[in-house]
């Protein structure tokens, strides 16, 4: 079964990102929240941290932020690379530290989606 990665497909950022990923890959399932008609019935997240942070469900665990990302890199033959030095202690760390700088950043600027995907 194919990792399920939950992005916000609003969030012209995120979008960008993960257009980019899909093109290197058919390894995953791409589920944009916006585009889901029954979000709790494919991943049990509060719409707000789906909207917050990238979410990716697989072998019934959820990985979250830059775990998240690194089991997307290491479904991409060009991306394996990346996902192992991104494991390493002290990088790893910077890693979530600059990624919880960003998500706050981009969640702030789309903060206006929250009620929208909340009424789903």
């Amino acid at each position: 079964m194919k990792p399920k990665v939950f992005y916000n497909d609003e969030c012209l950022i995120c979008k960008i990102e993960i257009n980019h990923y899909k093109r290197k890959t058919n390894n995953l399932d791409w589920k944009g929240i916006h585009s889901l008609k029954n979000i709790k019935e494919q991943i049990d997240i509060e719409p707000k941290k789906l909207i917050r942070k990238l979410h990716v469900k697989f072998n019934d665990k959820i990985f979250v932020g830059v775990d998240a990302f690194i089991l997307i890199w290491s479904h991409i033959p060009k991306y394996k690379k990346l996902s192992k030095l991104i494991k390493l202690p002290i990088i790893y760390h910077l890693a979530i530290i600059i990624y919880e700088f960003l998500a706050i950043l981009l969640y702030i600027k789309n903060f206006n989606q929250i009620k929208k995907i909340t009424k789903k």
